[in-house]
């Protein structure tokens, strides 16, 4: 039978662990106990969070799972996929907000690190742009297609249509690879000229194309690639 949380020693307890230490202090386990807050029959909250880790190879695992699969974990229903989705969300904005007041040419660490947060991790391979302003500040970040390049069609006119609506001055569009490899395919090369051109005669910068992974990000402005 399993060792309910409140049974061990104060010192053990994630809850009592981060208001005397701090956050900083839990492990990753405790730290999805605390969002989980019970268990099931069985094993604690503390167990199932180690569980779900284990089961989603780690945080970024976890917090990129498909709502499907969450679900299909017992212990698992709506509401705690939906605390699960809503932290991955509030990191992303936090990333967010400093690119809206600094040049992200300036920043590309900054640019890096929202982009493998937000679509990184991803199973599927997504299609995303991030609409600049003049002074290249984030004005509106959106995924625009979901499947492999080589599968679904990247439509410069979307894109193009897309920039003018929110009156972008620059885009940067990036898309992840599911395999972990940062590496641009022939295809991605090709997509990147279309798009260049296709913005360039609406007088709208690409500066830069990014392949996503959790880990590693290839940047074709980077490489002189574009």
């Amino acid at each position: 039978m399993s060792t309910r949380i409140a049974d061990l020693p104060p010192a053990a307890r994630p809850r009592e662990k981060l208001l005397q230490h701090g956050p900083q202090a839990l492990a990753d386990a405790e730290l999805v106990a605390l969002l989980l807050r019970s268990g099931v029959r069985g094993c604690n909250a503390l167990q199932l969070g180690q569980r779900l880790l284990d089961t989603f190879g780690g945080l970024h695992g976890l917090l990129h799972a498909p709502a499907g699969r969450l679900r299909g974990i017992r212990g698992l229903g709506c509401a705690k996929y939906a605390e699960i989705a809503a932290v991955l969300e509030l990191a992303r904005r936090a990333l967010a907000e400093p690119m809206r007041e600094r040049r992200l040419f300036d920043a590309p660490e900054v640019v890096a690190d929202y982009l493998r947060l937000w679509i990184g991790g991803s199973s599927i391979e997504i299609f995303a742009a991030l609409l600049l302003d003049n002074r290249h500040r984030l004005l509106h970040a959106q995924q625009l297609w979901r499947g492999s390049l080589a599968q679904t069609a990247v439509y410069p006119r979307e894109l193009a249509k897309l920039a003018l609506a929110h009156e972008a001055a620059a885009v940067i569009v990036a898309h992840n690879h599911p395999s972990g490899l940062a590496e641009p395919s022939p295809q991605d090369h090709q997509v990147t000229q279309r798009l260049k051109s296709a913005l360039g005669l609406l007088d709208i910068t690409l500066l830069d194309h990014l392949v996503v992974t959790r880990g590693a990000v290839f940047s074709f402005a980077g490489r002189g690639l574009l």
